[in-house]
């Protein structure tokens, strides 16, 4: 099976950037959709980013709107890292911070994927 560790959260002015990463172990061939969500306190978990193979080297990476323009989503596949690049922070981006993969091709939604981290806490301060 496949495990998920995020890291590099942590507290952020607003306008600052962060990046995380989300190291795969295990059965790492079994993650062609990786993702990123994400949960503030009260609301639902909601769809970040995510980088799907698309066969051979092509890869489609997809964003939520409200992270459009700010937001890049990349892997590394030699090291087994998904990385969330985090620019131009506002308030509303603090949240816990979740990891997700699957083997399949998929989109945006949480049931979608089969592997998920424990999440890493981003707070995002004005």
């Amino acid at each position: 099976q496949v495990q998920l560790v995020e890291s590099g959260g942590g507290l952020v002015q607003a306008g600052g950037s962060l990046r995380l990463s989300c190291a795969a172990s295990g059965r790492t061939s079994s993650t062609d959709t990786m993702a990123w969500f994400r949960q503030a306190p009260g609301r639902e978990r909601e769809f970040v980013a995510s980088i799907r193979w698309g066969g051979g080297r092509t890869y489609y990476a997809e964003y939520a709107d409200s992270v459009k323009g700010r937001f890049t989503i990349s892997r590394d596949n030699a090291k087994n890292t998904e990385y969330l690049q985090m620019n131009s922070l506002k308030p509303e981006d603090t949240a816990v911070y979740y990891c997700a993969a699957t083997p399949l091709r998929v989109g945006t939604k949480e049931y979608e994927y089969r592997y998920w981290g424990q999440g890493t806490q981003v707070t995002v301060s004005s």
